[in-house]
């Protein structure tokens, strides 16, 4: 018999009878191990979080001392000083919350007013004589017209723009008073016509700050 017909019988004999001996000397199943809970265990130990009862307080009290109060700036409107009273406004009402800021124009004296409203007539009034006056002369009691009205003439378009141009510039010279009051509760703080200046923002601030406090109001809680 050859090696290879001896292997193929004998490895099937070999495995028949390990399967034999293993089926009756099989090992008994381990026994329960009891030893694995007798340590005791701790109980877990629950921590409470303390929480400050009151927090610190880091925000800055907010000043209430213009609550109630009335500040009126009024300025020269032609004078283009509604810019600067814009940014006072701003920085008032942000330093003294509760306060109320009132714009306005500052008028100039009478007698500049009445000039500034009869500037526009003369104007209209040589506009009109330089366009018509031959019809209008005649009718006012001349003969010819004067010679000063041939030489406007002679150049009406530079005449009648110098006219318009002149009138307004002068007009808005009469209308402008050039100040910058400030009123806090109808007490003057800050007069641009007696200082000749404007006033800086922490200078108005300690102004109008220091004008609260002699009225008595308190601070809020």
């Amino acid at each position: 018999m050859q090696r290879s017909q001896l292997l193929l019988l004998g490895l099937p004999l070999f495995l028949f009878f390990s399967d034999i001996i293993n089926l009756f000397t099989s090992v008994p199943p381990p026994k329960p191990n009891n030893n694995i809970n007798q340590f005791p265990t701790k109980p877990q130990q629950q921590h409470h979080l303390q929480f400050p009862t009151q927090k610190p307080s880091t925000i800055r009290e907010v000043n209430t001392i213009g609550i109630g109060s009335t500040i009126n700036i009024n300025f020269c409107a032609s004078c283009s000083y509604r810019g600067t009273a814009v940014t006072m406004k701003n920085m008032l009402e942000s330093e003294f919350p509760g306060v109320q800021v009132i714009l306005a124009n500052y008028p100039p004296p009478l007698p500049k007013r009445i000039l500034s409203k009869v500037v526009p007539v003369v104007q209209f009034g040589v506009i009109g004589i330089i366009m018509g006056g031959e019809q209008i002369f005649p009718r006012l009691g001349f003969a010819t017209p004067p010679q000063w009205y041939y030489s406007l003439r002679a150049n009406r378009f530079g005449s009648i723009a110098s006219t318009w141009l002149f009138g307004n510039f002068f007009q808005s010279f009469l209308q402008s008073s050039g100040a910058f009051e400030v009123y806090c509760n109808g007490e003057l703080v800050f007069s641009k016509l007696m200082e000749n200046r404007f006033p800086g923002e922490i200078e108005l601030r300690d102004l109008v700050g220091r004008q609260l406090g002699r009225t008595g109001i308190v601070h809020g809680n």
